[in-house]
């Protein structure tokens, strides 16, 4: 059962609050060390027959040079097993990220590099949307993931 009582699937952040901002750690915006780091994730209730997990994070109030607004790909991550309850802070880019998350890839950016690319917020305000879905299936997508 999630925190709240519900039954429903659910992904969360223990980092963002209910205003729903995303702390300059996650950003291009922090500073050193805390800088450019992938944001904790929870998730709750998977719903039965689950057999992997796909998380895609976009920047949908990003703006085209050369036209309109299109969402911006910021993290793309399959093969998230089912027995992973979380994926903590900064784990990604890591090449070692243990047993608890084997066969788990990350896929291109929209930089075509794969792993987190911290947002680069050219003014306040832009959504950020974490989408992770039931798979009741293995993406296999051979050594790369591109989206």
């Amino acid at each position: 059962m999630a925190n709240d009582g519900s039954e429903e699937f659910k992904l969360v952040s223990p980092s963002i609050t209910n205003e729903g901002r995303l702390p300059r750690q996650y950003t291009d915006e922090g500073q050193g060390a805390k800088k450019n780091i992938s944001p904790p994730l929870e998730w709750y209730n998977l719903p039965q027959g689950t057999k992997t997990l796909a998380l895609v994070v976009e920047d949908i109030d990003a703006p085209d040079p050369d036209g309109p607004i299109v969402p911006w790909t910021q993290w793309v991550v399959v093969n998230i097993p089912p027995s992973a309850k979380r994926l903590p802070e900064g784990l990604s880019g890591k090449e070692d990220m243990g047993e608890e998350y084997r066969g788990m890839k990350e896929g291109n950016n929209d930089l075509k590099v794969p792993g987190w690319c911290a947002p680069k917020l050219p003014t306040h305000g832009h959504r950020i949307q974490f989408k992770l879905y039931a798979l009741d299936f293995e993406v296999n997508l051979g050594n790369k993931v591109l989206f």
